[in-house]
């Protein structure tokens, strides 16, 4: 726990006073119960988009030099266990969200070995994006592509909202993950890398079931981080995508919605990277610069 050197909150919950009720900070009291007795942290929130946001912002932390580390998690949430449950009781059936969720990532710098995130092609709902489920699924997995020169097949999976759907379709809102990549897919057709008729095999090859409990915002795509990492390091994908969407009109500030979206990818296998220059690189060049100039002044 002490090598942690920085801690970011991303769950649905905010702690406070009466006078400043979302004051924080959920990531550094999380550390000192840990024994991360080196670490401090602060909270993010944007619904269900905040967990990616959370990850992006630790990862760029880190590959910026200003933290050698950065654990990012979040708890589940209280409320989530009435929302589904009292569907599944007014219907019948027993309440399946029986649970209270986490998840923790740990972010550290590029040994040349782990999979890494491109942080060259990051998704975000700009203000004037739109808010239609197309523009959504645009700004979030086409434009990325595209400012590196991808295409949709390109990605061996997308992670979206990955609520398990035998809890969410008798609560009324549906095979969540389903409707994700098939919205995916749709934007694919229209942008024409995919036919229609490939719809149905290119959402069964590239979406992923819904297997995580609607815990705060958990679902949003980044339970799948430690699979994707697993298989890119066994060399059975070599691109995955996390999307995270969220509803920032529950709020009632805005109309609009949010969400941000990453690309996991392997390795170079050059760790390091970000650091630019080590410190033995600076001292051979310094070496032989001398070693140059003590030729010349010698004749």
């Amino acid at each position: 726990p002490t090598d942690i050197d920085y801690v970011i909150e991303c769950s649905e919950e905010a702690a406070g006073d009466m006078n400043q009720r979302g004051g924080g900070n959920f990531a550094k009291a999380v550390a000192e119960i840990a024994g991360c007795t080196n670490a401090s942290g602060f909270d993010v929130r944007s619904f269900c988009a905040g967990p990616v946001n959370a990850v992006i912002a630790g990862a760029t932390q880190v590959a910026s030099g200003a933290r050698p580390n950065v654990v990012v998690l979040a708890g589940g949430a209280i409320p989530k266990l009435f929302m589904n449950s009292r569907d599944h009781v007014r219907k019948g059936i027993p309440p399946l969200e029986d649970c209270l969720g986490s998840f923790a990532v740990l972010l550290d710098a590029d040994d040349g070995t782990c999979p890494v995130i491109r942080l060259d092609a990051l998704g975000k709902h700009s203000v004037g994006a739109g808010a239609s489920p197309q523009a959504i699924t645009s700004a979030l997995v086409y434009e990325p592509l595209q400012k590196i020169g991808l295409s949709f097949g390109d990605v061996d999976k997308f992670a979206a909202e990955l609520q398990i759907p035998e809890i969410t379709v008798p609560a009324g809102a549906g095979d969540v993950p389903a409707a994700n990549f098939k919205m995916i897919a749709a934007l694919a057709v229209m942008k024409g890398e995919l036919k229609k008729e490939e719809m149905a095999s290119f959402v069964e090859a590239k979406g992923i079931p819904g297997f995580a409990h609607t815990q705060g915002h958990i679902p949003s795509g980044v339970p799948f981080i430690g699979h994707a990492c697993e298989a890119i390091k066994a060399a059975r994908y070599k691109r995955v995508m996390i999307i995270g969407k969220g509803s920032l009109f529950l709020a009632r500030l805005t109309n609009l919605s949010d969400g941000a979206s990453f690309i996991i990818e392997p390795s170079s296998g050059r760790s390091g990277e970000a650091g630019g220059v080590t410190p033995e690189e600076v001292r051979r060049i310094l070496l032989e610069a001398l070693e140059d100039l003590s030729k010349e002044l010698t004749g």
